[in-house]
């Protein structure tokens, strides 16, 4: 993804214009924290605004924590960290019935979901169940307790974090739970002028201090309402169809990308044209968020691991061999 200027090619349009200047300033006030991280904010903030969720993976100390805890403070948003340990149960997420002697009834004990934006620091820590208790939440938007169902907070996203190379006393997230990440973000180390900049920044007080709110949740939620009619054409939906389903065919791969896939494949591309500027999606829109929304849904097969292959290079590999719309194939 190219590290351009947003929101300056077209009007936006569908009722959008009003917060145009407000996204700009809602990537500017999280720039004054994760410095050189442009495109990685941009696919967060295209998250957000499509309704989904991220799952942030790389070695600790590059940022994936301090990420989240900004956008919450810049959005305005209700947030909630849970620092995922084999000890933290489910009921911990979702929620708990606790009896009231005084009443002499059950009173329900809201769980950490009941929030517009939960950090699941360090999610492939915790225990299945603990994990799989995120499931209903992040993916009907509630959650039930003793089979009563009690609706989570809109807007509502979870921003997971996990390390890729600590693997003693940690549980690998299944691939039914990778599913429901809408895109997988790796935060990368800064270029040494970027790491002088972080370290000069830190010499007195915390950057996140002089960070400013500067959009509401109410906003957020009309954003996602408008983002829902960006126009695609026909020929992008049948792009997206193609995409996906080339991940089912390639050689490579022992597991594919599924429908769901597609459907937030869709849904990120409005988001993420919503955030260039425009009204309606460009297949180029599609082709930017294609690897870091598909990347983590897939399984390469033991030969191909062995040869050292990736799933990023798959999917370039099925950017380039797929027919673009209007334009034929990529170089």
């Amino acid at each position: 993804m190219e590290n351009e200027t947003v929101i300056n090619e077209n009007e936006a349009g569908n009722g959008l214009d009003a917060y145009r200047d407000k996204v700009s300033k809602v990537i500017g006030e999280i720039e004054k924290v994760i410095v050189g991280k442009r495109p990685e904010i941009i696919l967060l903030l295209t998250a957000m605004f499509a309704g989904s969720h991220v799952l942030i993976e790389d070695v600790p100390g590059t940022g994936k924590t301090t990420l989240a805890a900004t956008v919450a403070k810049v959005t305005g948003l209700e947030f909630r960290r849970a620092q995922f340990t084999p000890d933290v149960m489910a009921s911990d997420i979702t929620g708990y019935n606790i009896y009231n002697r005084q009443k002499e009834e059950f009173e329900f004990r809201q769980g950490l979901v009941m929030c517009n934006l939960m950090l699941a620091d360090e999610i492939n820590r915790a225990s299945p169940k603990t994990q799989s208790a995120l499931l209903e939440a992040m993916e009907e938007n509630k959650v039930t307790v003793d089979g009563v169902t009690y609706p989570v907070p809109d807007p509502f996203m979870v921003i997971a974090t996990q390390n890729p190379t600590g693997y003693v006393g940690t549980y690998p997230l299944p691939e039914a739970q990778l599913d429901r990440f809408a895109l997988k973000i790796r935060m990368g180390y800064p270029s040494p002028e970027e790491e002088l900049s972080i370290v000069m920044a830190r010499r007195g007080v915390n950057p996140l201090d002089g960070v400013e709110n500067v959009i509401s949740a109410d906003d957020i939620r009309r954003i996602k309402e408008g983002v829902s009619d960006i126009r695609i054409d026909g020929e992008l939906y049948r792009y997206i169809v193609s995409l996906v389903g080339a991940t089912r065919k390639h050689g490579s791969l022992a597991l594919g990308a599924s429908p769901r896939a597609s459907v937030a494949l869709m849904k990120l591309s409005q988001a993420y044209a919503f955030i260039r500027g425009r009204s309606y999606v460009l297949p180029d829109d599609i082709a930017a968020i294609f690897r870091p929304a598909i990347g983590h849904r897939l399984m390469l097969k033991q030969d191909a691991r062995l040869k050292g292959t990736t799933a990023d290079e798959v999917l370039g590999e099925i950017l380039r061999s797929t027919d673009v719309p209007y334009k034929g194939r990529r170089q």
